[in-house]
């Protein structure tokens, strides 16, 4: 038995045959590991964008990209408040439709979108493609029917010449403050008791509240609706390029509360029949119990377009471009507001 022991050892060192397990075999590779950079620094992304911003801020009527980001910068400040002003809903309970009107439709208002929040579309009012086929004049007719069945409601329509004339006004004005007269009889309005104590005596004595206006340009608020232009051709120019809202605060409210002051009074300026019918449409409400009715609120818009018109070529300026500038330039010395009130009272 040994020679077939002695055998069989031999034969399993020549042949190689394993004395122990195989050793388990680890696939486990290293790779190329490379970190992506990415930049943090804006001004990299504002020279990538520097044209369409250009162009952008040109459209919007911007000298400057810097112009451009300060404007849309207060404009969620502003949109915050025009969010924050309800609206007119009857005490009944139960709102009555409104007449039908040739041009008008039956518009659910949450399929109007808006393409800035808090500000209602044209379309939202009128069909616009039908509104379009319309004269002037029963364009005018029809958006203060729309807006009769609203006692909260102030509307208007503005010749788009003397609307631009404004505009470029308030681009260079964007905050000025017009008088309310009082009467004896009536005294303070009741909401604003506690505010107009801390208003200055000088608006006290001459009987008057003080309001503070403040201009901000949007894009426009309807849905665009024009086909795309191929690269290379010029689109048409359009007046249609913003939606214009101006908001009314007490003085003494902005005085005490600054930017959180909520407004008594907003008014938007819709551009999208500038171009056919050449007239801009102004609506905009008038919150209650805030101290100032709807005629009084009239009284304001009507005093906004006399100060911020100025007549073609600047020859109808005089003594109220003269405040408007002293105004926003901070001139404490040259700005009174006694000569605000007789200049209110003589235009």
């Amino acid at each position: 038995m040994t020679p077939l022991r002695a055998a069989g050892v031999r034969h399993i060192i020549r042949g190689g045959g394993p004395l122990l397990p195989h050793n388990q075999r680890r696939w486990a590779q290293v790779h190329d590991v490379r970190c992506l950079t990415t930049h943090h620094d804006p001004n990299h992304v504002l020279e990538r964008y520097r044209d369409k911003l250009d162009c952008k801020a040109k459209q919007e009527g911007f000298t400057s990209i810097s112009a451009l980001k300060e404007a849309y910068r207060d404009k969620k400040d502003l949109d915050t408040k025009a969010e924050s002003i309800p609206e007119y809903q009857s005490s009944n309970g139960s709102s009555r439709p409104a007449a039908h009107l040739p041009g008008t439709s039956q518009i659910v208002p949450s399929a109007s979108k808006s393409q800035t929040p808090g500000i209602k579309a044209l379309s939202s009012y009128f069909d616009i493609p039908k509104i379009l086929t319309l004269p002037a004049k029963e364009i005018a007719t029809l958006w203060r029917l729309r807006h009769a069945s609203n006692p909260q409601s102030i509307c208007a329509t503005i010749p788009i010449d003397t609307y631009l004339r404004m505009v470029a006004t308030a681009r260079q004005n964007p905050q000025f403050v017009l008088p309310l007269p009082r009467t004896e009889e009536n005294g303070q309005p009741e909401g604003v008791k506690a505010e107009a104590a801390a208003a200055s005596a000088q608006s006290v004595f001459t009987r008057a509240d003080i309001h503070f206006l403040q201009w901000a340009f949007h894009p426009p608020a309807g849905a665009t609706t024009s086909t795309p232009v191929a690269v290379g051709i010029e689109s048409k120019p359009t007046l249609n390029t913003h939606t214009a809202t101006v908001l009314f605060t007490h003085l003494a409210s902005y005085k005490l509360h600054g930017a959180y002051s909520q407004p008594h009074t907003i008014i938007t300026h819709h551009l999208d029949l500038a171009d056919k019918s050449g007239l801009v449409l102004m609506n905009g409400s008038v919150v209650p119990d805030r101290g100032v009715s709807v005629d009084e609120a009239k009284l304001l818009v009507m005093w906004l377009q006399r100060f911020y018109d100025w007549g073609v070529g600047g020859n109808q300026a005089g003594k109220k471009a003269e405040l408007v500038r002293m105004f926003t330039q901070g001139d404490v010395n040259g700005f009174n507001l006694e000569d605000l009130m007789e200049e209110a009272e003589r235009i």
